[in-house]
């Protein structure tokens, strides 16, 4: 089997593993504890193997594209809040409930959404280049929208610590270690056939995160089945309406099929892995948030396996293929 084979199939590969995860994750709810464990480190392999496919030298180009970085602050920071803010009013009743779906909303994810990114076939140094800016926003706005919407003030501290840990041990450390790779690699035969040889690793490290995130958080979902009807419709109203956004943006600003395909994943990915510790920090009484942090990153693993073959055929082709 070649790389290009796998990753043609790759769809295929995540949505087996999201099956055998939610399996494993319902018959032996007990045996999973160690993969929650391994799941960052998963993340951290899984990131550092996609920076090494990227020309890093090449992101001071992507940040001073200003189309592309206008449209994914526009699509992250001033539509999808709105968007957030009208799904939590009309499908969650219940404050705790309301407040995961905008806890998880509110935040775009910047880490794995660069690996979907690459392997959507878009261009990843696009990518790598919006995740700092999009920290930076996050660690500033997410104070206001917090208190605009919930006023829920008291949050904001502990968000901006997660965020903090996340982009240093899932960016910062990976993004590193891959320009390190990438320098030493220059230039020599052997050492650059290691290089290629990394690039075989994000489909099946990513079907790892995956089968891991459904099997240790199947059992959260399956305690609140009345409450999922609603989430599922609002997490996949979300995913929708985050494509249909991509697109629109991308025709505004003129941007290209490749950088496209990055606004699309960029806007329908939310960092749910950074804000489900703060959930389970809060008191008792908001548990229900749990739930649908949980439920939206379920959802999410669909929709970015749906979005791998949609993003790149449908929603942006390239022009031979339109």
């Amino acid at each position: 089997m070649t790389r290009q084979t796998l990753e043609t199939y790759q769809v295929l590969v995540y949505l087996a593993a999201i099956t055998m995860g939610l399996i494993l994750g319902t018959i032996l709810p007990g045996k999973v504890g160690m993969l929650e464990a391994l799941l960052w480190p998963l993340l951290g392999v899984l990131l550092y193997a996609t920076f090494t496919q990227v020309p890093l030298t090449k992101l001071r180009g992507a940040w001073r594209d200003t189309h592309f970085i206008t449209a994914a602050v526009i699509g992250n920071f001033v539509l999808l809040p709105l968007v957030a803010w009208g799904l939590a009013s009309l499908f969650a009743a219940e404050p705790a409930v309301r407040l995961g779906i905008l806890l998880v909303l509110l935040v775009p994810c910047t880490d794995w959404f660069i690996t979907f990114s690459h392997l959507g076939g878009g261009k990843a140094q696009y990518a790598i280049a919006f995740s700092p800016i999009s920290l930076l926003l996050q660690l500033i706005l997410l104070p206001f929208y917090l208190w605009l919407f919930l006023d829920q003030s008291l949050l904001v501290a502990v968000v901006q610590r997660e965020l903090l840990l996340a982009f240093a041990g899932l960016i910062l450390l990976p993004l590193l270690l891959a320009f390190v790779t990438e320098k030493w690699a220059q230039g020599r035969r052997r050492r650059e056939h290691y290089v290629e040889r990394l690039g075989w690793l994000p489909v099946p490290l990513l079907a790892l995160v995956v089968f891991s995130i459904a099997a240790t958080q199947v059992g959260v979902v399956t305690g609140s089945l009345p409450l999922l009807g609603r989430l599922l419709l609002a997490f996949a109203c979300f995913l929708l309406v985050a494509a249909l956004l991509a697109r629109l943006l991308a025709q505004v600003t003129k941007l290209p099929p490749a950088q496209g395909r990055v606004l699309a994943f960029s806007l329908g990915t939310r960092n749910s892995f950074v804000v489900l510790p703060l959930a389970l920090s809060l008191p008792a009484s908001y548990e229900l948030a749990v739930v649908a942090i949980v439920f939206q990153s379920l959802v999410e693993l669909i929709g970015m396996a749906i979005f791998l073959w949609w993003v790149p055929r449908q929603l942006f082709p390239t022009k031979a293929a339109a």
